[in-house]
C-alpha cells in the first residue's frame, strides 16, 4: 500500500511545484533533506556502534550474569514456560537490557534469537506461543532508562537540551510496559477459559 501512496504524494508535489513555480524550492529542500539525513544517519550509527560494543563487553562480564539473575526473576513471572537457565531466558535478558539502555536496534538481534529459541520448543509452528506473543508485547512497550536513539536524534537536530525528556520517557514507558503485561495476561487467561 505504501509503495503506491508515497509515489502518488511525490508526483502530486512535483506537479504542484511546476504549476505554482516553486520547483527551485523543491530542489533545494531535496538537497537539504539529504544533508540532514546523512548527519542523522552518522549520529545514530555512532551511537549504535558505541552501545552495541558496550553490550558485547557487558555480555562477557560478571555484571551481565548478576543482572541476568535479577531479570530472570521478572522473566519467570512474565513468561510461564521459560526456564531460568535456558537459551530463551539468556536472549530475553540481553534484549531487555538492551532496551533498558535505549538500544532498540542493538536489542533486535537478541530479540530475533529469543524468538528463534522459543520457536524451537513450539509444537505448533503455524501459531505463536503465548510466551512469544508476550515477548512481542514487551518489546513494543520496552522500558528505557537511557533513550539513546531519541537523545541522538534530538542532538542532531540542534536541541539545546537533548536529554530533557528522559523523566517523561521513564513515566510513559513504565506505565505502558505494566499495562501491556496486565492486558496480555488478562487476555491469555480469558483465552484459557
Amino acid at each position: 500500500m505504501l509503495n503506491l501512496v508515497w509515489p502518488i504524494f511525490i508526483i502530486i508535489s512535483i506537479i504542484y511545484a511546476c504549476l505554482f513555480g516553486t520547483l527551485p524550492k523543491v530542489n533545494d529542500s531535496i538537497f537539504d533533506t539529504i544533508e540532514s539525513t546523512m548527519s542523522l544517519l552518522f549520529t545514530l550509527a555512532g551511537t549504535m556502534c558505541f552501545w552495541s560494543g558496550i553490550m558485547n563487553v557487558l555480555e562477557k562480564t560478571d555484571f551481565f550474569l548478576k543482572m541476568r539473575k535479577k531479570i530472570s526473576k521478572v522473566i519467570k513471572i512474565i513468561f510461564r514456560d521459560i526456564e531460568n537457565d535456558s537459551k530463551e531466558s539468556e536472549f530475553i535478558s540481553l534484549n531487555i537490557l538492551s532496551n533498558l539502555l535505549g538500544l532498540g536496534n542493538a536489542a533486535t538481534p537478541m530479540g530475533i534469537k529469543a524468538m528463534d529459541a522459543m520457536d524451537e520448543k513450539n509444537k505448533n509452528k503455524n501459531y505463536m506461543t503465548k510466551d512469544m506473543m508476550m515477548f512481542i508485547l514487551i518489546n513494543t512497550a520496552s522500558i528505557q532508562i537511557i533513550p539513546t536513539t531519541v537523545i541522538a536524534i534530538r542532538a542532531s537536530l540542534g536541541s539545546k537540551n537533548p536529554s530533557g525528556m528522559i523523566f517523561h520517557i521513564w513515566i510513559v514507558s513504565i506505565v505502558v510496559f505494566i499495562s501491556v503485561i496486565l492486558l496480555g495476561k488478562t487476555f491469555f487467561k480469558k483465552e484459557d477459559n
